[in-house]
């Protein structure tokens, strides 16, 4: 069956591109995809165009927006099964993660389901003069192009359809070449829900082929896109000649600061979580952990000592905590990001090498991996490794941490582990970064806004902002009784 989906009919790529799609676990062919070029881009804009210029949708009362908000949210609930498995075969992730994902997933649709259909978004303006009728109305800003990564691959794409749709948008998405199918089967689910033709459509491919022409094309009226800061700055050159609106998120160096009066035991297991959980391919991964002197040390001994132990496996190993990278390329860059550090004087504590049993020779595996002894001046502390790699770096005092956290072009998450709840509020205010745990890492609701500062990116998702990024604030102002004014008399 043909995987492009553009003005409500699935088709095949216009010169007949295909993908494998493989297993990172064990290089197994999940599928073979199509791989549109820049015509099948052209053509699924072309019908986003139409359809918001002349289909019903934005046209949709909000309330109705909303309903098939909520119904998408029911059919992911009750596809979630398949939409995990699907997801875990893409990126190689443990199928319990993927389940996880799901559920937050029909959580998004659910959330800006209700926010959309609650209305409320609209005010009056009290201009001081009676025979006026002045309010600010928000509408749909246009045609969306949406480009999502290849790490959480359903959960970044609702963060973008959801509030996109709702806001009465319509959009072209291009999930990652790597990981596309549960994009498919949310084109199905939307159909099922009763979105109309046109108002979702979705090519697959490369970012230099079927993603470059989304971010270039006049007739886009708005670029969201999540993943690196090259492609991120590629991408606001590229809409910058029509002035299209952009929202970045591009990831992140967050710093896990631990005072010695934190609590020491869910530290430890939350400094691990915060950087090994999918293998460290999170945006938010807790990868810079910053202790304090005097509990260097010990902390960093209880982290290598669990580190050691933890099972790397496939999907649906259940003995498995962790899994794959997403490939072998990117394995490779593991390798070199962790030979540089140590070629400027890290000490490997644990890991730094790929898992040596039988059964993970097929995969993209690389063991959980502490980098001790780090300063600020390696670039193993100023890159982004997105891996299973955790930098340790030492500070004295409070000034110090918070100088040693914003020591970095990235501004996306951090966490403050201390038992004074005024420290770690004064923390937390001083990092500047677009959300901050403290004595918690990688929660998150949608009730809540999430972006980056610095060359994380701007923009926000979820929360009320995340809609409100999809909008356009219009001022309306409407004289009663209207009069000549003979200004000209």
């Amino acid at each position: 069956m043909p995987e492009l989906f553009i003005g409500g009919a699935w088709i095949a790529a216009s010169e007949g591109g295909t993908r494998e799609i493989r297993c990172p676990a064990d290089g197994s062919l999940v599928a073979t995809v199509d791989e549109a070029g820049p015509k099948d881009a052209a053509a699924a804009i072309a019908a986003a165009r139409e359809a918001f210029d002349h289909g019903p949708w934005p046209r949709t009362p909000a309330a109705e927006r909303g309903a098939l908000l909520l119904r998408t949210a029911d059919l992911l609930e009750r596809d979630q099964e398949d939409f995990a498995r699907a997801e875990s075969l893409d990126t190689g992730k443990r199928i319990v993660e993927s389940r996880y994902d799901m559920a937050d997933i029909a959580n998004c649709f659910r959330y800006f389901g209700n926010l959309v259909a609650a209305g409320g978004g609209d005010r009056v303006v009290d201009t001081g003069d009676p025979g006026v009728d002045s309010r600010v109305v928000h509408e749909p800003v246009g045609v969306c192009a949406l480009i999502t990564p290849w790490n959480y691959p359903l959960l970044q794409t609702a963060w973008k359809v959801a509030p996109a749709l709702g806001a009465g948008n319509t959009f072209v998405l291009k999930p990652s070449e790597l990981t596309p199918h549960t994009a498919i089967m949310l084109m199905r689910l939307l159909t099922e829900a009763g979105l109309p033709p046109g108002a979702a459509n979705l090519v697959l491919g490369a970012g230099a082929t079927a993603g470059a022409p989304l971010t270039e094309d006049p007739r886009v009226d708005l670029v969201s896109f999540t993943g690196g800061l090259v492609t991120g700055r590629r991408i606001m050159a590229a809409a910058a000649p029509t002035v299209k609106k952009v929202a970045l998120e591009l990831g992140g160096k967050n710093p896990n600061i631990v005072f010695s009066d934190a609590d020491f035991e869910a530290a430890v297991d939350h400094a691990l979580m915060a950087v090994f959980l999918h293998s460290g391919q999170v945006c938010s991964a807790g990868a810079r952990l910053l202790v304090q002197d005097d509990l260097h040390d010990a902390f960093v001994d209880a982290i290598v000592e669990q580190a050691r132990r933890i099972p790397l496996g496939g999907p649906f190993d259940d003995d498995a905590r962790t899994g794959p990278l997403i490939s072998a390329a990117h394995r490779d860059k593991i390798e070199a990001y962790v030979a540089a550090g140590v070629a400027e004087g890290a000490v490997v504590r644990c890991g730094g090498g790929r898992p040596e049993q039988p059964e993970l020779q097929q995969g993209f595996y690389y063991l959980p991996t502490v980098l001790d002894d780090c300063n600020a001046g390696m670039s193993v502390i100023r890159d982004e490794s997105f891996g299973p790699v955790l930098t340790v770096e030492r500070f004295h005092d409070e000034d110090e941490a918070v100088a040693l956290a914003n020591s970095t072009v990235y501004g996306l998450a951090g966490a403050v582990w201390t038992g004074d709840t005024d420290r770690g509020h004064r923390v937390a205010s001083r990092v500047r970064a677009g959300t901050m745990w403290i004595n918690d890492f990688h929660p998150y609701v949608p009730q809540a806004e999430w972006g980056g500062m610095k060359q994380s990116g701007f923009g926000r998702e979820l929360g009320p902002a995340g809609l409100a990024e999809y909008q356009e604030a219009k001022h309306v102002w409407r004289r009663l009784s209207p009069v000549p004014q003979r200004w000209f008399a």
